[in-house]
């Protein structure tokens, strides 16, 4: 061979020497990558997890906490507000009520025609968005617009709905944040939550504000009754079915009520309520213990929220916390696995970008190349090209952290059972419990529905049997409505 020959072999040969180098770095590279990956997966399963153990311990301190919140004023992390529902739905109610619905990002206003034994004869509703200035501005721009809409949706009444010649319109506010009742149809807002951040609101009674706004308008119409969307929902529920005792919401946020024996609610002032029974407002979600599995991307996700340190229950297990959750552990991901390759995608940084609608419908992929979770990257995240690897361990994330979610819930429901009596088999005595629940996260997220359905059975064992969840779709609203019609002034005119 000649020396040209030669030179040439040896020139192609470091060549090939090279290249191959490349690819093996490459390789190590990514299986470094995928190994890292895995690695934080693997710790985010291990510090959600939910064994059977851990539940009841949080169902117990549940249960520790409504005990020490009903005994006394700021006794409790749990609020446990007295509603002043000592009389829920019949089903003699009649006449023409209205609803308004303010629980998130949304509100609904709903009018609905109940017709004694005959049940709900007609009803109609309108959901609108509020705008985000409103979430942050001032309560009299915030309950202008709501009037407004109100006032809006009255205008379109048709013939169907019948009020009788000289009455005044009567409406139930189901208003789902923190409030200390003052009666029936007052209460001042203890704090905004829910990414709502309208300090001068803090303190002032949200009837009176809707009422002036309605004035301001002309509107006449007269709120009959303030209720939180748990307690709308658990008067709703028993308009359906005698055997509802308690509600619960899993939407954008969360939330519980149940009825309580009047006489078990030491700071009740005042005289125990006829029926002998109180609906209680438990605001669940500001629950905390040291049995919940919490992780970094909870602590930190709780620091630079609007309310650092309060609604932790809420903050890991509602609709607007979990697709957070996940971005946050692709975050870390990206920057210490290089998971979306050699550069962050930015949009990823955005936070609450990644909405629990988007992590559900990645979940609930079943394409064999995960068709949906490779849209969702693209569209929201702008990663134009993402491996089934990476889509499979996405939807592996997406499980651990609804999972964690949807069994505490569960968790949190047991609580509520043990503190009535209700999670053990009485010898000779079968009592049916059924609970109300609503809230688009138990709606929609199919996958996490089930898993807290299935929990509460694992948890209840015997008693499963005599335990039922009802979805009580739009309960709050309807509830509303029908705790304003037992409650109207024009009640014992109708009953003479």
């Amino acid at each position: 061979m000649g020396k040209v020959a030669v030179a040439a072999a040896v020139v192609c040969t470091a060549a090939v020497c090279a290249a191959a180098v490349v690819v093996m770095r490459r390789q190590m590279k990514s299986s470094g990558r995928w190994a890292k990956a895995e690695a934080i997966l693997r710790e985010l399963e291990e510090k959600c997890g939910t064994p059977t153990a851990k539940l009841r311990q949080v169902a117990d301190a549940m249960t520790v906490e409504m005990h020490a919140g009903l005994a006394s004023e700021g006794g409790s992390k749990l609020k446990m507000l007295i509603s002043y529902v000592d009389n829920l739905p019949t089903g003699d109610e009649k006449g023409l009520f209205y609803a308004l619905d303010l629980g998130g990002t949304n509100f609904r206003v709903m009018r609905v025609q109940l017709g004694g034994k005959d049940g709900i004869m007609k009803q109609e509703f309108e959901e609108v968005s509020i705008p985000p200035h409103l979430m942050v501005g001032s309560s009299h721009e915030l309950f202008d617009f709501i009037a407004a809409a109100l006032a809006k949706f009255v205008d379109t009444e048709g013939e169907d709905f019948h009020l009788l010649p000289g009455r005044q319109r009567e409406l139930g506010f189901t208003f789902s944040f923190p409030v200390r009742q003052l009666s029936l149809a007052s209460g001042t807002l203890i704090k905004w939550t829910k990414g709502f951040l309208i300090e001068d609101a803090v303190g002032q009674d949200v009837v009176g504000e809707l009422t002036k706004a309605m004035e301001r308008l002309g509107l006449d119409m007269r709120v009959a009754a303030l209720v939180n969307d748990t307690v709308g929902t658990l008067a709703g529920g028993r308009y359906n079915n005698p055997d509802v005792i308690a509600a619960v919401i899993l939407g954008t946020g969360t939330n519980a009520a149940y009825v309580e024996r009047a006489h078990a609610i030491p700071k009740w002032q005042g005289l125990l309520p006829k029926s002998g029974e109180m609906v209680i407002n438990m605001e669940w979600g500001n629950f905390r213990s040291s049995h919940l599995p919490l992780t970094e991307y909870d602590q930190i996700l709780d620091a630079e929220s609007l309310n650092p340190g309060e609604q932790i229950f809420e903050k890991i297990i509602s609709g607007m916390y979990l697709g957070e959750i996940v971005r946050r552990v692709l975050c870390r991901m990206a920057e210490e696995a290089s998971f979306f390759g050699d550069t962050i995608p930015p949009k990823l940084k955005i936070p609450f970008i990644l909405r629990t609608p988007d992590m559900s419908a990645m979940h609930h992929d079943t394409s064999p190349d995960l068709k949906v979770v490779g849209s969702k990257l693209k569209d929201i995240l702008e990663v134009p090209n993402s491996s089934l690897k990476m889509r499979k361990i996405i939807v592996e994330i997406c499980d651990i952290v609804a999972t964690r979610g949807a069994r505490l819930s569960a968790a949190g429901i047991l609580g509520i059972l043990k503190k009535l009596g209700r999670d053990t088999v009485k010898e000779g005595e079968k009592q049916r419990s059924v609970i109300a629940l609503d809230g688009g996260l138990f709606e929609h997220y199919t996958k996490f529905r089930k898993c807290m359905e299935s929990t509460l059975k694992e948890l209840l064992g015997d008693v499963a049997e005599d335990i039922v969840v009802e979805h009580s779709n739009d309960g709050s609203g309807i509830g509303a409505a029908l705790l304003a019609a037992s409650h109207s002034q024009y009640l014992e005119i109708d009953n003479s």
